[in-house]
């Protein structure tokens, strides 16, 4: 009896060790078949890799609010990626599996020069990090779920903005108000491009660029226009590509006068990485020039 059950428990052993080696082998194999897959895929733009041949038939991409099935619309869906984007540098940073799972943590570089679901080129650099968790079945793959900050995607894309931007003009007015030109200043990316509204007097140096020429040609010459200048009922409103639209009013009186003007006035800002890169003014320039004379 006891011969008996030390052959049965190393037939057992036996087995154990056959099946983990077994299995270790094919998620080896589906490991390096799906990282040459991808690479060749997007980094040489072989398309065509989304095939029978490295994928189910069936395959599916978990997408809300509605998965997309088989090769052909999954083709169709990565297709998308290698018409809208150019300079593209796929990486896998880590990729590893048990039994049919893999999890690929993964980094996606490059230019939105083409169209992209829809959205026209923005020449907008993108750098996105994810994960996906992909399922495997008989050695080909079979389902993938990506998991990434969408939000980051569409900021980078310039299809949303930086959340931050309100919060950078919301600062150069409160700067602006206090005098503060070196903050007004240093907002400003070193080559911005600055335009003051059409007929407006200081619009003659249109358009203005980096911020010492901006000091020089416009805030310098409305200290010795007015004798007070205040942008008051200053409203912000965030816009899509990054870019920021605050209605205002000028509080000003020209030197030597008594009357105080009251303006009605549009600042468009547009920012790049927390810089302000260009402003356009729109105001009621006929009050302006009255307030002048």
């Amino acid at each position: 009896m006891k011969t008996k059950n030390t052959i049965i428990l190393i037939a057992f052993a036996l087995t154990f060790v056959t099946t983990t080696f077994a299995q270790k082998s094919t998620i080896e194999k589906d490991l390096k078949m799906y990282a040459e897959v991808w690479d060749n895929i997007l980094n040489k733009g072989q398309i065509d890799l989304i095939n029978t041949t490295h994928f189910d038939s069936q395959v599916v991409i978990i997408l809300r609010p509605e998965n997309i099935v088989g090769v052909e619309g999954f083709k169709g869906y990565y297709q998308n990626y290698l018409t809208g984007f150019s300079n593209i540098e796929f990486s896998i940073v880590k990729v590893f599996g048990q039994e049919n799972n893999i999890v690929k943590h993964w980094i996606f570089k490059g230019k939105h020069t083409g169209d992209f679901f829809g959205i026209p080129a923005t020449n907008k650099m993108v750098d996105l990090a994810g994960v996906t968790l992909v399922e495997m079945k008989n050695g080909k793959i079979a389902q993938e779920e990506d998991f990434m900050d969408n939000m980051l995607f569409m900021s980078q894309l310039g299809v949303l903005s930086d959340p931050n931007n309100m919060n950078v003009i919301d600062d150069l007015y409160q700067a602006f108000a206090t005098g503060n030109m070196p903050t007004v200043l240093g907002l400003m990316d070193e080559n911005v491009v600055w335009n003051e509204a059409e007929s407006n007097s200081l619009s003659d140096g249109n358009p203005y660029i980096g911020p010492k020429a901006v000091l020089n040609g416009v805030f310098a010459r409305i200290g010795g226009l007015y004798e007070s200048f205040a942008a008051t009922d200053v409203e912000l409103h965030e816009m899509s590509n990054n870019k920021v639209l605050a209605t205002l009013r000028y509080k000003i009186k020209a030197k030597n006068e008594v009357e105080e003007f009251d303006v009605q006035v549009a600042h468009l800002w547009t920012l790049t990485d927390g810089k302000i890169t260009a402003f356009q003014q729109y105001a009621d320039t006929k009050k302006l020039a009255n307030a002048e004379e």
